[in-house]
């Protein structure tokens, strides 16, 4: 029989109410009946996105990061803007904003917390495929560039540390194995 070992918040106070983030301190009853403090953020969730093109290339997007103060490549993401967003509507608009790039298809290959000891945040990974132009878009302050390379080089960067942000190493690994195990790699072309 498995403990039950859930916390429950006997009251929350709203420390930060941000543009991205809302910051609480809730005071939980532990499962042997202590109380402890939690500090949490309250995170919208996002979508990620690893397109996939038929020449066998990827694209990800260089971008300065304020937090760890330099710049970082990544896999086009995006948060969800609204209340019960749909994470596919987010990716396929977050890959066109900030790559210049509509997939035909979008294909969900996992969700996951990236930062379960403070955060709710889920980001949810998706392979892009069926690449046609689109129009690049960033938001007011965004600033960004497309970089694209083969995807076993993004791959690569990825396994050889290269790549430092999370979702962005995690994103190409699960896209590495969906291509796997849906028939191998990606269609490249013959020309």
């Amino acid at each position: 029989m498995k403990k039950d070992l859930t916390e429950r918040s006997l009251d929350s106070l709203q420390l930060v109410d941000g543009v991205l983030l809302k910051a609480h301190r809730d005071t939980v009853a532990l499962p042997d009946g202590g109380e402890s403090v939690r500090e949490w953020i309250d995170h919208p969730g996002a979508s990620a996105v690893v397109p996939l093109f038929d020449d066998g290339s990827t694209i990800l997007v260089r971008q300065f990061r304020f937090p760890p103060r330099r710049e970082f490549l990544e896999v086009p993401a995006g948060k969800l803007d609204v209340e019960n967003e749909d994470p596919i509507d987010v990716a396929h608009r977050e890959l066109e904003e900030e790559t210049g790039w509509k997939a035909a298809s979008m294909t969900r290959i996992s969700s996951l917390y990236p930062c379960i000891g403070y955060s709710n945040e889920v980001i949810h990974f998706f392979v892009a495929r069926g690449m046609t132009k689109g129009q690049m878009s960033l938001s007011d302050g965004e600033f960004v560039e497309g970089v694209r390379m083969p995807f076993d080089d993004a791959v690569q960067l990825a396994v050889a540390g290269e790549l430092q942000d999370m979702k962005t190493v995690v994103a190409l690994f699960l896209a590495r194995d969906f291509l796997r195990s849906n028939g191998g790699t990606i269609e490249r072309d013959k020309n």
